[in-house]
């Protein structure tokens, strides 16, 4: 059995991607016998409000599904702006580095991105304490937040690609969530060799048919409707306006439904979109 030990600045209660696929996944590890400890910050996003019974304190821990979970403390932050945010993310790059430190000896540290400063907290404690260092690749960050239009092409942005070829080169293994992912790194110069893909995927014990839940149903006018279900992140980057368009080309079809659930940054402004297409 192995001592893991993981940074990501999100994790359930949150449910964005990163949150998600770290706890399923630590969920197995813990399972197959292995002690894992997640570092992370007090439930915050979207919102950037703290989630209810949860306090923003210098360290506090918990037990989930056989996870040890600390939560440090952070610089929260709406999910708008970039000041904010960045400050934010430096926060728990300092916080988070402190607390694994601070860990009994792990036999690897891994860490998740995008927003790679929590990978840098990875990389730095790993340095330290001379363990193996696991980047966990979930986006190509900058590049996504330049493909939003949040950053453009600029001095800061070049200093931050810079930085992130710099993890990846110093990591002992990337594990990156798709194939061009891959490809990109080791155009850019990476080792493939150290670089697994490791993809989405669906866990099918949970996942089966299941008759229709009648009350949400009732609630939104969905019996006998066929529905397009959207759950997730409502963020810049999900470009969910294209869905509004889908709907508005098939509005005449009166046995279609789109079901949206979620929080995010461009959330208002969908429902906004959506009343004034009358959709």
């Amino acid at each position: 059995a192995m001592k893991i030990l993981f940074l990501s600045e999100n994790f359930p209660p949150e449910s964005n991607a990163a949150a998600t696929r770290v706890y399923e996944r630590a969920c197995y590890w813990a399972d197959w016998g292995h002690q894992v400890t997640v570092i992370t910050s007090a439930p915050n996003f979207p919102e950037g409000k703290l989630f209810a019974g949860f306090e923003n304190n210098w360290k506090q821990s918990e037990t989930m599904s056989g996870i040890r979970v600390v939560r440090v403390k952070t610089y929260i932050a709406a999910n708008r702006g970039v000041i904010h945010r960045t400050l934010d993310f430096l926060s728990f790059m300092v916080t988070g580095l402190l607390a694994a430190l601070k860990e009994e000896r792990p036999d690897v540290i891994a860490a998740t991105s995008p927003q790679f400063f929590t990978a840098v907290a990875g990389w730095a404690a790993a340095g330290i304490r001379r363990i193996p260092f696991v980047f966990e690749l979930g986006d190509l960050w900058p590049a996504s937040i330049a493909a939003v239009g949040v950053m453009k092409k600029s001095f800061a942005l070049g200093l931050i690609e810079k930085l992130e070829l710099f993890l990846y080169r110093r990591s002992d293994a990337i594990a990156a969530l798709t194939g061009s992912f891959k490809e990109n790194l080791v155009e850019r110069g990476i080792d493939g060799g150290k670089i697994a893909v490791v993809i989405n995927g669906v866990d099918l014990a949970r996942y089966s048919p299941q008759p229709r839940d009648a009350a949400l149903a009732g609630k939104w006018g969905l019996e006998g409707k066929f529905v397009i279900g959207y759950i997730g992140t409502h963020g810049m980057a999900h470009a969910l306006s294209n869905v509004l368009d889908a709907a508005e080309r098939l509005q005449d079809r009166d046995h279609i439904r789109f079901l949206l659930a979620g929080a995010g940054a461009e959330r208002d402004a969908l429902i906004a979109d959506a009343k004034k297409r009358g959709l």
